[in-house]
């Protein structure tokens, strides 16, 4: 199995932002020396008075400190981006990363977002498909001629080669059946996002494999699984630790309705211990390892990519989980 740092970029009005810069880089090294394989970012846009950085700059200025790790959005809202600028940013990423670069993807839910750009959500799905369809031809022939009902290209190509062959992979998030099925078919893998339960996984799990099958694609390379995730010196003491930054984040989320974008989700405006069981890995060691465990046995899963702050969460306890990780997965 291998393990991921989901590196936060999203910080309270207060954080002295030259501060935690510092910080995320000093995260990324204490990952990368405790065994981590890779390195994910997030992507929102028009988030005050939270400050968010963006993903494919921070994950630039990051590469340094994460030499030979996989590096990654997770996840770039693409219906309200360009497929050729994200096609071109896709390939300098993957020619400064060594190849180690991949794609995340997914269709977004923030109103707010979509009516800035002035994309309908209605359009998402088409708009994603689209877009995944004109990258893969650009990263694979000299010229291409397209032409989508959002996107066209008229013989023009980019001219940069991806280092792997094919492309950058692209990992597709999806909440809903329907958005499974979907990523089985056009992504390379299915990206678990960091909310959804496991009683809600475990039959989509099944229906993405099926899918594929149906699809007459291979099983992916990978199965990752995002996971919000805190280790203390206790599990009790743990998630007294983690139950204030977390809450601030998740009724963020509540008040964005992303718990009413998918489908079988309850609520996150919740009593703390309900949000948590089987959709958060916080506890001791021993308690995270038997988690870690039980998640890989009920889904197949085997790479986890976890978050391990939030906003208000002290550094040197952010460094705790990480390098605590690090010795359940060495």
């Amino acid at each position: 199995m291998k393990v991921g740092l989901y590196l936060a970029t999203q910080f309270t009005a207060e954080t002295d932002l030259a501060a935690s810069r510092a910080e995320m880089v000093e995260q990324v090294r204490v990952a990368r020396a405790s065994g981590f394989s890779s390195l994910w970012v997030p992507h929102h846009y028009l988030t005050a008075p939270m400050q968010m950085l963006q993903p494919m700059p921070m994950l630039a200025y990051l590469l340094p400190e994460a030499k030979g790790m996989t590096v990654g959005p997770n996840v770039l809202i693409m219906p309200l981006l360009n497929p050729v600028q994200v096609a071109e940013e896709a390939l300098t990423l993957d020619l400064l990363s060594e190849g180690r670069f991949v794609l995340g993807l997914g269709l977004g839910y923030r109103d707010a977002e979509f009516n800035a750009f002035n994309v309908p959500l209605k359009e998402r799905v088409q708009r994603l498909t689209e877009s995944i369809e004109l990258m893969r031809r650009l990263w694979t022939e000299e010229r291409v001629t397209y032409k989508g009902k959002f996107f066209s290209v008229d013989d023009l190509g980019i001219g940069l080669a991806p280092r792997r062959a094919g492309g950058p992979p692209i990992w597709v998030a999806a909440t809903v059946d329907a958005a499974v099925r979907r990523a089985a078919k056009i992504g390379d893998a299915w990206l678990i996002t960091n909310f959804a339960a496991l009683s809600l996984l475990a039959p989509q799990m099944q229906l993405y494999r099926e899918a594929r099958r149906e699809a007459g694609k291979p099983e992916p390379a990978e199965f990752p699984i995002t996971r919000e995730c805190y280790i203390g010196a206790s599990r009790k003491g743990a998630m007294e630790e983690c139950r204030g930054p977390l809450q601030y984040k998740y009724r963020a989320y509540s008040s964005w309705g992303l718990d009413r974008q998918a489908a079988g989700s309850e609520s996150f405006d919740q009593p703390f211990e309900e949000l948590v069981r089987d959709r958060f890995i916080i506890g001791d060691k021993a308690f995270v390892r038997d988690e870690l465990q039980r998640y890989a046995e009920i889904l197949g899963v085997d790479h986890f990519i976890m978050r391990v702050q939030w906003p208000g969460l002290p550094h040197e306890k952010v460094l705790r989980t990480i390098t605590t990780l690090g010795e359940i997965f060495g």
